[in-house]
């Protein structure tokens, strides 16, 4: 018999791949990942996706092969800051390793059962020199054809970009392949970018956060806002050390050109694509357009979907027993927090007496927690008290009385719940008052 869990994730997968069936994925993955005894397992999941109707573009990235190559040759590239500077002189070499990286990606693919082509879709002109430094061959997107990579996927391939570019006249450029894959997911309408690399997506240690940025145990970030991203690189512009600022960097100019979501995540963890894509639970970092967050008024259809993520904290004590009766009478009191048409969390505001309100019936699927949506849930239900005008809030708690003060709210006794709240107190169950008052409060 499959556990309650199992059941939930199965029924997830169902939801996604009917959400995302005949949508655009664009993925970059570093050299690391292609040389790792894990990348068929990976191009086998990338295939599974493309089997389900998955539209699929690669970007093959080519830094570590580009840097194998040229050491053969006795040569170490210059950089400033994250930029290669590529000289004519290296650019035979540079323009073979990118190409070896991408005919990797290719035959791994057709080992898959996938058919694929490498293609020359991009327009590129130089950096040229900024600050008095001159990039020589180094260069940016200038234009990506769009038209023939709709083609390329309208027949059922899966085009597979190098790090090159070529100008009008015919001159190649080496192109940030992180660069290349963001501006591909914006210039065709990506539903997602995901960047795979070679470590835990962006860690926190060492580095200056904006606030209430979540955190995993391991320092780990799971998952940044377009603002919240956009404040950690200004925080840390110019923190060399940083490997991980250049693709947060064009992970937030997606993001902010219309991708709803970039995912960047740890190609040497098994299974991380189907993770990410299927149940929101990579191993990696989110970043994330506002909308994302999509809290709203719970409708009658949500009913069995709260009901399921309350039943855990039902079970255990945590949350008094609600059943589709009670949840339909208070139906305009909830709202619930959904991602890609799945609700993970809910809550509510319920009007005690004049100028009063509680919250009550805050509960988040577990396998969700780390992402911070119960405090989203219940900042949301504060803000929407001061609309309304309340004076305070209250909430009943057995034991979670440590967060709630982290939020803003006061342990009070009992006596300060609202008459005909107290008349229908449960002392067997002796749960804490909190109180949050609203005045005064910005």
């Amino acid at each position: 018999m499959q556990e309650p869990a199992q059941v939930d994730q199965i029924r997830q997968v169902f939801a996604y791949i009917e959400r995302f069936k005949g949508g655009l994925f664009v993925i970059k993955i570093d050299f690391s990942i292609i040389a790792h005894s894990l990348f068929s397992s990976l191009v086998s999941d990338i295939a599974n996706l493309y089997r389900m109707g998955i539209r699929v573009i690669i970007v093959a990235g080519a830094r570590q092969r580009i840097d194998e190559v040229l050491a053969v040759q006795g040569i170490k590239s210059r950089r400033a800051g994250y930029v290669r500077i590529s000289s004519p002189e290296e650019m035979p070499s540079i323009k073979m390793a990118a190409f070896d990286a991408a005919t990797k990606v290719m035959t791994e693919l057709s080992a898959s059962g996938c058919s694929a082509v490498i293609g020359n879709w991009v327009r590129a002109r130089g950096i040229g020199v900024v600050d008095g430094v001159d990039y020589l061959n180094t260069g940016r997107v200038e234009k990506v054809r769009d038209d023939l990579i709709s083609h390329v996927l309208t027949e059922g391939l899966i085009p597979i970009f190098p790090c090159i570019g070529w100008s009008a006249i015919g001159e190649p450029y080496n192109l940030s392949s992180d660069e290349l894959a963001g501006l591909l997911g914006t210039s065709l309408g990506a539903d997602k970018v995901f960047y795979v690399i070679d470590s835990a997506g962006i860690e926190s240690s060492g580095y200056t956060l904006p606030p209430n940025v979540d955190r995993e145990p391991n320092g780990r970030i799971s998952g940044l806002r377009l603002d919240e991203a956009e404040r950690m690189l200004e925080l840390n512009r110019g923190r060399s050390e940083a490997s991980w600022y250049d693709v947060l960097t064009h992970a937030f100019r997606a993001c902010k050109g219309g991708v709803r979501r970039v995912h960047i995540i740890d190609g040497r963890v098994e299974g991380v694509l189907l993770k990410e894509v299927f149940t929101n639970l990579g191993s990696g970092t989110m970043v994330y357009a506002n909308e994302y967050e999509s809290i709203r008024s719970m409708r009658h259809e949500d009913i069995p979907d709260v009901i399921r993520v309350m039943q855990p904290f039902i079970r255990s004590g945590t949350l008094v027993s609600r059943d589709h009766q009670a949840l339909e009478k208070s139906l305009a009191d909830y709202v619930v927090y959904e991602m890609d048409g799945i609700v993970h969390g809910c809550g509510a505001l319920c009007d005690q007496t004049e100028g009063i309100g509680e919250i009550a019936g805050i509960a988040v699927d577990d396998n969700f927690s780390h992402l911070g949506i119960g405090r989203r849930i219940v900042s949301y239900l504060m803000d929407l008290a001061r609309k309304r005008g309340y004076r305070r809030l209250f909430l009943l708690t057995t034991r979670s009385s440590d967060w709630f003060v982290q939020l803003g709210f006061r342990q009070a006794p009992v006596s300060e719940l609202p008459e005909r709240r107290l008349e229908k107190y449960d002392r067997s169950r002796n749960s804490r008052v909190m109180v949050y008052d609203v005045e005064g409060q910005s």
